[in-house]
């Protein structure tokens, strides 16, 4: 069989500091395309991007969602599509070269989506907040009740067949957005599985948990996604 053309995303917001970092830890000899969408960053994450060999893209509309519909875009121009789409966040908080753990998880039981659990990994002591171990908590419990959808973590290290994304036609422009996938996955009945992933201590400053707003605003974005689309 042919390995499956793969392609990354990674949304970044003032990531100078730890961008190149994610990108040189990609095992590049699997990846067609690295992209880094910078999501108006007032500082030097475009040339930190760009100097560790990533294609790096603009999109100064501020939000996640923004930055990861943008990516999606790109590669539906493409002449050939990727097969297998990789997120990442370019805090290198995820260790890239794990990639291949969810790749071959994806590829090897046929699953359409494939989150890398922190839960179920190895995580270095503070790496994340009491509120977001928390916050994962509730949202995977309640998925799993009003679901019966499975999962462990809402963790943006994932791997997703390119025509189910497609499919299930990405709205959320924010704090939403690892939720909706999961959400879509589970009421369009894809087949999703989980991995183990290490997780260490962000470099720098979180913009989401880091931070009382952001906190809320994610939390609140989160729970919404859930009843709502319910």
């Amino acid at each position: 069989m042919q390995p499956p053309v793969i392609d990354v995303i990674i949304p970044a917001f003032n990531e100078e500091n730890a961008v190149g970092n994610v990108v040189k830890d990609l095992p590049q000899h699997l990846v067609r395309e690295i992209l880094v969408v910078d999501n108006n960053s007032r500082d030097d994450t475009r040339q930190a991007a760009e100097a560790a060999g990533a294609t790096v893209l603009d999109e100064p509309r501020q939000g996640y969602g923004y930055a990861c519909l943008k990516g999606i875009a790109h590669l539906k121009s493409k002449a050939i599509p990727p097969d297998v789409v990789v997120f990442i966040d370019a805090d290198y908080s995820d260790y890239p070269e794990e990639l291949p753990l969810l790749v071959s998880h994806l590829t090897e039981n046929n699953l359409d989506l494939v989150i890398g659990s922190r839960a179920l990994g190895k995580r270095e002591p503070g790496s994340m907040t009491p509120q977001q171990v928390f916050g994962n908590w509730l949202a995977t419990t309640l998925i799993e009740k009003l679901y019966g959808s499975r999962y462990t973590d809402l963790g943006p290290f994932r791997a997703v067949r390119f025509n189910k994304l497609l499919e299930m036609d990405m709205q959320d422009t924010t704090y939403g957005w690892t939720v909706e996938m999961q959400l879509k996955a589970a009421k369009l009945g894809f087949r999703t599985g989980e991995v183990p992933v290490t997780y260490r201590r962000r470099i720098g400053h979180s913009k989401i948990s880091g931070t009382v707003k952001g906190t809320l605003l994610a939390g609140y974005k989160i729970l919404s996604w859930i009843f709502k689309y319910r």
